[in-house]
């Protein structure tokens, strides 16, 4: 028995399926008219599901090197030799980089097709594959190149979760960790299939309120504008949710020096990570100059550094941050 969330954008509309064998339901998800269907997935994704139509599998390098212009170059040439069209659809099987990927491959090949995400790892469960955002990176920058596209619908089986390696699954905890203090209260209370129905279901409000990142949608970075420059200086070497974990806690402290918050609401966001073992210190090799100049590269950053800080009214993002601010809380998360 799957939890179904839908994504209410009028005519974009789609449901979220959640739960032990959700993956089984793709053929019903494939969109009407669709005959054809370009998997796209990785050689190190053990999970294959048939959509239930002729298809072809594309696979994709593995880890964060697969989000790059050169392989949505090679993924649309593919497809372009093997006659794919807009009546046909693209399903991406696999993690936040997979479905990032795929789903931006949908955004841009004959000007846009339709695409199913089955998403295999937590962090995409609850967050990556939920919403529309689809993007791949450039050498200066995480995400820099991207489309909102929505998908026709996910799948989020709970069931490709305990193939998960251990640190893969603790990367996906940071993401969770984020909706704590979106809204989600006491999540860590709930089973596996009901936290991360939670966790879609906030985002899921958030993005009908606001599709296109115009306003409130920012608050689902929370934690990222460090995240994305850890992401960035440190060559990936950090997992995402890892580096999201820093980003919150720095959140904190820089809320904290703003008068925003006080000692005790930093406490809880320390005890938060604390209890998804999440780390909150920056990592010891990166240079905290080098990663204050990368926040001015973040999509957030329109007008002056902008961060997504905690306070009296709940996330919100806070524009033209003074930069001894930002350095002096970063000294308290070395």
């Amino acid at each position: 028995m799957t939890i179904t969330i839908e994504v209410p954008l009028a005519d974009r509309s789609y449901p979220v399926h959640v739960g032990a064998g959700a993956r089984e339901l793709l053929p019903e998800m494939i969109p009407a008219g669709a005959t054809r269907a370009a998997v796209i997935t990785q050689a190190g994704i053990p999970w294959r599901v048939d959509p239930g139509i002729e298809h072809e599998v594309i696979e994709v390098p593995d880890g964060e090197s697969a989000k790059s212009l050169a392989v949505v170059e090679d993924v649309c040439r593919r497809m372009a030799r093997a006659g794919y069209t807009r009546s046909h659809v693209i399903v991406g099987i696999g993690g936040g980089v997979v479905t990032d990927l795929a789903g931006f491959i949908a955004s841009v090949y004959h000007r846009g097709i339709r695409f199913v995400s089955v998403s295999t790892t937590l962090l995409g469960q609850v967050d990556a594959a939920i919403g529309g955002k689809t993007g791949v990176n450039l050498p200066e920058g995480k995400n820099l190149v991207g489309a909102f596209w929505q998908p026709s619908a996910v799948l989020c089986d709970t069931d490709t979760l305990a193939t998960l390696p251990p640190p893969e699954y603790q990367s996906g905890m940071g993401e969770v960790a984020k909706y704590h203090f979106l809204g989600g209260g006491a999540l860590d209370q709930l089973d596996l299939d009901e936290r991360v129905a939670a966790c879609v279901q906030i985002k899921a409000d958030v993005v009908a309120a606001d599709e296109r990142e115009g306003g409130r949608r920012a608050i689902l970075n929370y934690g990222h504008t460090l995240a994305h420059a850890i992401e960035t200086a440190g060559e990936y070497h950090l997992r995402h949710g890892e580096a999201v974990a820093v980003g919150i806690a720095y959140a904190a402290e820089v809320a904290r020096r703003l008068d925003r918050i006080d000692d005790a609401r930093v406490a809880e966001h320390r005890r938060v990570l604390s209890a998804y073992d999440l780390p909150f210190r920056l990592p010891d090799a990166l240079d905290p100059g080098e990663l204050l100049d990368l926040f001015s590269r973040d999509k957030k950053a329109i007008d002056g550094i902008t961060l997504v800080l905690d306070g009296d009214n709940g996330v919100e993002a806070v524009v033209g941050i003074d930069r001894d601010v930002l350095a002096d809380a970063m000294e308290a998360i070395r």
